[in-house]
């Protein structure tokens, strides 16, 4: 049974990988035998990223390019599957936040959220599946939320835009499935990334969590480790349009 979790000879691909929740999945996958596309924009964080995965024994590459610019992720994408290999599991993770009341939300960034957090996930899957479905196999896991599930005050748009990808992942799924793709998505709770570095520094804030969160404490990033290495795996092959949330308890408990 432990064959259903081998990624050995598998190759995947996860977005916005240099740090944080994207770093920790592709380690994870590592640690299962995959071999690892890296990517990002910062050239120097993305290149550290690579090193250190292949300082611990793994197979790491990098690939640099912007996940919100079509053209870039198609012409990137045709350059992996050429040079690297068939991608065979596609982690969508690359995300941004942005916090502000909603009546003063600017602009520009309601449109760079949304484009960095729900219009690459489509940008990225679409190009990734033109090969997975011509190979009549892949997995692609979209990176949702609990926000797709609750909203807070002051990241209205990032709940827009995770519930979103919660939808797309469906939707996702619905086209793809009977071609032999699974497509399902992590929700994670709250992490210690540099993403929520603003509410880790919040004393008041950190308090909150723990007494709202069943499990009593912010989430560990090897705590998600494990979801991602079973819906990459053999062990999901009928798992499909599913967002797990990896939150301990968060979103099933007043």
């Amino acid at each position: 049974m432990t064959n259903l979790f081998d990624l050995t000879g598998k190759t995947a691909l996860v977005t916005g990988s240099s740090q944080g929740i994207g770093y920790a999945l592709a380690e994870g996958l590592a640690s299962h035998g995959a071999r690892i596309v890296l990517n990002g924009r910062s050239p120097d964080k993305l290149a550290a990223a690579a090193a250190a995965l292949k300082t611990e024994g793994h197979d790491a590459h990098a690939a640099l390019f912007d996940v919100t610019d079509p053209d870039a992720v198609q012409a990137a994408i045709a350059k992996i599957e050429a040079d690297i290999g068939p991608i065979d599991i596609l982690i969508n993770n690359a995300g941004m936040q942005h916090r502000a009341p909603l009546e003063d939300f600017p602009h520009d960034q309601w449109d760079a959220l949304l484009k960095t957090n729900v219009t690459s996930v489509f940008y990225v899957a679409q190009a990734v599946a033109r090969f997975m479905l011509g190979r009549g196999h892949g997995k692609i896991v979209n990176i949702a939320s609990a926000t797709s599930e609750l909203a807070r005050f002051s990241v209205a748009p990032y709940t827009a835009a995770k519930g979103a990808v919660r939808n797309l992942t469906r939707g996702m799924a619905t086209d793809w499935a009977a071609k032999g793709l699974q497509v399902n998505a992590i929700a994670p709770g709250y992490f210690r990334t540099p993403l929520n570095k603003a509410l880790i520094e919040d004393e008041k804030f950190t308090a909150w969590l723990e007494a709202r969160t069943p499990a009593g404490r912010w989430g560990d990033l090897d705590e998600l480790k494990g979801a991602a290495i079973f819906l990459a795996s053999d062990a999901a092959s009928f798992v499909n349009g599913h967002t797990l949330y990896v939150d301990g308890g968060l979103t099933i408990s007043l």
